[in-house]
């Protein structure tokens, strides 16, 4: 029988902070129960049944994985493989999809090929890496989330000093809160960070004083998870979603169905966002929710509800 390791990832979603956590600003970040599932399989030969362009990217994997194992002198076996990839987590819209794939094809070839468990540490710091080639500038609270789980408040100062804080308390239950789609962004992620960068480059200080009021909404919304606060954490989606929109990554489209939704309860886009067509996902605070769910049937809006996760990477059995 053919030995196959497989690991698998969860998708995340920002709940404050977008794109000022990329300058040095605070996020408040959470996995959720959706996960993308890889697998090496040990062949006889390499076997190449996938596209060329994931072909690419396992290769960069591999390469990294190889590369850390020979710097730091661990023993490993190099075998010929095939690989597959299994994803529940919408691509493109902001949940980090490819953050799941780096942190699970990393701990999965860590243990192909040594047949070691390593620390999530180290498979969240190659993830990172790999999160480069895909997003050029990343923040890496995408791949921390998807690899530890639960909820944590990050901040990265600089590439060597990151700042990753798990907080012991959870997302009340009487927080309804639902993953609505706005549609698929025409634009990557890296392309929004671009489009944000250049803009901060033409006036600075104006971003740096939004940064900071996006700062101080974080802030907030930790304390009204942690308190329980309703109306403090309604005032803190808001506020993000207002901020978000004076920064320029929420389609006009998306702000149509977030007028639309109004009524049912508040919303923020979750993720880079998008200009052109769809923002990807709102993250929605619903406070009428048989009407919510009611609504979005009605229209036939693709949504589902924010299930926790707090499991992170794991090897699957």
């Amino acid at each position: 029988m053919k030995k196959i390791t497989t690991f698998s990832a969860p998708a995340k979603v920002i709940l404050s902070g977008e794109h000022s956590v990329v300058y040095s600003h605070p996020a408040l970040v959470s996995s959720i129960d959706k996960r993308l599932y890889f697998s090496l399989i040990e062949e006889d030969f390499f076997n190449r049944k996938e596209e060329k362009k994931s072909e690419k990217v396992i290769k960069l994997i591999e390469k990294t994985v190889v590369s850390y194992l020979k710097k730091n002198k661990i023993a490993y076996r190099h075998k010929k493989y095939s690989f597959k990839i299994k994803s529940d987590i919408p691509l493109g819209c902001g949940l980090g999809s490819s953050a799941a794939f780096s942190v699970a094809a990393v701990a999965c070839f860590l243990k192909f090929f040594t047949n070691k468990d390593f620390p999530k540490e180290t498979i969240n710091q190659l993830a990172y890496q790999i999160e480069g080639y895909f997003h050029q500038n990343p923040s890496g609270v995408d791949n921390t989330a998807s690899c530890f789980g639960g909820l944590i408040y990050y901040r990265k100062e600089f590439d060597f000093l990151r700042s990753i804080n798990f907080l012991n308390f959870k997302i009340p239950k009487n927080f309804l809160l639902y993953l609505i789609y706005s549609g698929r962004p025409k634009e990557e992620t890296k392309e929004m960070v671009r489009i944000v960068f250049e803009k901060y480059k033409k006036n600075s200080l104006f971003f740096d004083n939004i940064f900071f009021d996006m700062e101080k909404t974080t802030k907030k919304m930790v304390l009204a998870i942690k308190e329980k606060n309703k109306a403090l954490f309604r005032e803190a989606i808001l506020d993000n979603e207002i901020f978000l929109e004076i920064i320029g990554v929420v389609s006009s489209k998306t702000k149509k169905l977030l007028q639309k939704l109004y009524s049912f309860g508040v919303g923020k886009i979750t993720g880079a966002g998008g200009k052109k067509d769809g923002s990807g996902f709102i993250l929605f605070f619903a406070q009428k929710e048989k009407e919510l769910i009611s609504f979005l049937k009605r229209e036939k809006i693709n949504f589902f509800k924010f299930d926790f996760d707090d499991k992170g990477v794991y090897e699957q059995s």
